[in-house]
């Protein structure tokens, strides 16, 4: 069981850079990075709400459950 991340899927359907994102939702581009790569154990509900305001998505456009 693992939760996929597709940050980078959402990134590229926006056509926004992963730079450009970072500066947008407040974080730094490492830390984006973390989370695109599925590296990190968790996330703030601050930084997905960001990220969903930023992407135009919902939580469930960027984070998937598999089994």
């Amino acid at each position: 069981m693992e939760i996929i991340v597709n940050i980078d899927v959402m990134m590229a359907k926006r056509k926004i850079s992963a730079g450009e994102l970072a500066e947008r939702i407040g974080i730094t581009p490492a830390n984006l990075s973390i989370l695109k790569n599925g590296k990190a154990k968790a996330i703030r509900f601050s930084t997905l709400i960001a990220l969903c305001r930023e992407l135009n998505c919902q939580p469930g456009d960027i984070l998937e459950y598999k089994e």
